[in-house]
């Protein structure tokens, strides 16, 4: 069987770096290192910008993905890549004031667009926040957008993994903040949203068997 040529760009804020973690992986690392690689050539590339609205990540992520996708020395054999999308969503809109309906369309743009080029997507739903953190008076409305992301998601047939809801009551997500300066999860937070990344049908998006 010949070897699959599989490129995921990783478009969305910080988290997608894995800004907090002493291990400097942070979800993206921990996912890519237990995904089964028989048989393909995975490659993972985080075009990660700070406190990014869905705004901005609509009007950038095309040309950016397009160069990982098919570098600017590559010919027309590079159309044997597989081109993949994931979208590390977060709650940038929330404190520009971005309403519900913006980010919406924002998200449905992107999801358009990505299946007009023939690229598979999957969407990782906002984190809720730390209380004590600067953020964290927006509270449930992290939530609220979560839903509508979800919906947006649903209605285009495209994976989602609602972080939110598993983690808006995990004691040891919250804990985690405390250990650094209570903006970013630290390892163990990180360990958590790769989980549930793993466990939402990542290998099955991606057609790797588990081991």
């Amino acid at each position: 069987m010949a070897e699959r040529d599989v490129r995921i760009c990783v478009i969305g804020d910080e988290l997608v770096i894995g800004v907090g973690d002493a291990r400097g992986i942070g979800w993206l690392g921990r996912v890519i290192s237990r995904t089964p690689q028989r048989d393909i050539r995975l490659s993972a590339f985080p075009l990660a910008v700070p406190r990014e609205t869905t705004t901005a990540l609509a009007a950038r992520w095309q040309s950016e993905a397009a160069l990982r996708w098919r570098g600017p020395d590559e010919g027309p054999q590079a159309g044997a890549v597989e081109p993949r999308l994931v979208i590390g969503l977060g709650m940038a809109d929330l404190r520009h004031r971005t309403t519900t309906a913006r980010s919406r369309l924002n998200l449905a743009n992107i999801l358009d667009a990505a299946d007009v080029a023939g690229v598979e997507t999957l969407v990782i739903g906002p984190p809720p926040v730390a209380p004590r953190g600067p953020d964290g008076g927006h509270g449930d409305a992290v939530g609220e957008l979560s839903a509508a992301f979800a919906d947006v998601c649903h209605r285009r047939r495209v994976g989602f993994v609602d972080t939110w809801t598993p983690l808006s009551t995990h004691d040891d997500w919250f804990a985690d903040f405390t250990e650094g300066d209570g903006r970013y999860p630290g390892q163990a937070g990180y360990g958590l949203l790769a989980w549930l990344v793993l466990h939402a049908g990542w290998n099955e998006w991606l057609g790797v068997d588990a081991d």
